[in-house]
């Protein structure tokens, strides 16, 4: 099946043969024609499928016939975790709607809203949203979802992790009765399956990627190495000339940071992006590494959730993640369109558990690097240190009441000579 069988708009068929697309992915295969024909859609999908155009695309048709006015009411709201993502999904509404008088605006938190308010009083057809600026701006009564014809619900399971579903459900309360609802989620646990029950109307469940493909589609390798030699390790696997380009994941903000510190020394440079970052810090070090102006990111499993990099050599798991699924997902970002990819993680003692729960759901053993300068030999688990005891301060020493000349205590709080009467202690005028 070729893009031109899904029966897209000329507008937007011309703007995917632009950026390249031939032939959809499954999901956007078995997705596109039910959305198109409106019917509620429950997808169970991984980052890097494709499933992003598997709902732009036919939105984008859906409202591109029916231009409402000078300014439009909202009429399509993509709700998603990360400010990183939200912006992902914009810029493709833009670039796959580029030929159609649509307008679309991004709105999350970490920046100033005013510019967000203004585009939004411009009037938007599409607006894509992080939950948190979202409610805040409905609140300040910028928003109004009295017309909204579309509700997509992207990273339905990353919603629960982060502790947004709170927030999903105040703004489907928002959201009229009568609408299209798209959920997508890479995983289902019954929250997820709970929360779709209660938002979808007799909805076609879409399931593509299965945890196990996506590995098997990817070069992986496993280095044993101690904790104070990752640092090294991993300075001198990024000397070598294959490594084009390598998203390295941390378990921590603190740990990305010390990785790029690190790199740093050993004269590689590398940028990083998590939750303490800046939104403009985080968008310039994903634009640079996209741009090949560097070649190393370090990340955050939240952070790079649903970012988007194109011909991404190699994956690094620094730290090994400690939910297997997460490994799948990591790895998943190298390899995609075709494309060869290498995922190489390290595991020192105490990872050990968390490797046998990820090789039992990818259901094969990863094959092990031996010959490295940096073999493993601590073979126990860390100890944790004891806090030290805390050191009671001796009570100081009670000092007796000073006394003013005459035998009376001194006046509280000062001592003889420090404010008392006037010309106590004073040397005698001489007459």
């Amino acid at each position: 099946m070729q893009f031109v069988d899904l029966k897209l708009s000329p507008p937007i068929q011309k703007a995917l043969a632009e950026m390249g697309y031939q032939t959809p992915s499954p999901i956007q295969e078995k997705a596109i024609p039910p959305v198109l024909a409106g019917r509620d859609l429950f997808g169970c999908a991984q980052t890097g499928t494709g499933k992003t155009c598997a709902f732009a695309a036919p939105i984008l048709q859906r409202l591109g016939t029916d231009r409402v006015g000078k300014r439009p009411p909202i009429r399509a709201l993509v709700l998603t975790p990360t400010r990183e993502l939200a912006l992902q999904i914009y810029e493709n509404f833009v670039q796959y709607g580029k030929y159609l008088p649509l307008r679309c605006a991004v709105i999350f938190g970490g920046v100033s809203q005013n510019p967000q308010v203004e585009k939004l009083q411009r009037g938007v057809d599409i607006l894509v949203a992080t939950p948190g600026r979202l409610n805040d701006l409905i609140g300040q009564g910028y928003i109004s979802l009295k017309k909204v014809e579309i509700f997509v619900l992207d990273e339905g399971d990353r919603m629960l992790d982060m502790g947004f579903i709170h927030d999903v459900r105040r703004v489907v309360a928002q959201l009229p009765q009568e609408r299209q609802t798209l959920l997508f989620s890479a995983t289902l646990p019954p929250e997820i399956e709970k929360l779709a029950r209660t938002i979808l109307k007799n909805p076609l469940k879409v399931s593509v990627t299965p945890s196990a493909t996506t590995a098997e589609k990817v070069s992986q390798s496993l280095y044993y190495v101690d904790k104070p030699n990752k640092k090294r390790l991993l300075a001198d696997l990024l000397q070598q000339p294959e490594i084009e380009s390598a998203l390295v994941f941390t378990r921590t903000k603190h740990g990305a940071d010390r990785v790029v510190k690190e790199l740093g020394r050993a004269g590689i440079e590398a940028k990083a992006i998590h939750g303490n970052k800046s939104q403009g810090a985080r968008q310039t070090a994903l634009k640079a590494f996209k741009d090949r102006s560097i070649r190393v990111l370090v990340a955050t499993d939240i952070a790079a959730r649903g970012i988007d990099i194109d011909e991404l050599s190699h994956v690094i798991n620094y730290d090994l993640p400690n939910e297997p699924e997460t490994y799948v997902h990591r790895i998943g970002r190298t390899g995609r369109a075709g494309l060869s990819g290498t995922a190489i993680s390290f595991c020192m003692f105490d990872e050990i558990p968390y490797l046998k729960d990820i090789q039992k759901l990818i259901k094969q053993e990863i094959p092990v690097v031996k010959n490295h300068p940096y073999p493993m030999e601590i073979l126990e688990p860390t100890p944790k240190q004891p806090r030290p005891p805390r050191r009671e301060r001796p009570a100081p020493p009670r000092q007796p009441a000073s006394r003013q000349p005459g035998g009376r205590p001194a006046a509280k709080g000062k001592s003889a000579g420090q404010g008392g009467q006037r010309g106590q202690n004073q040397p005698r005028k001489k007459k």
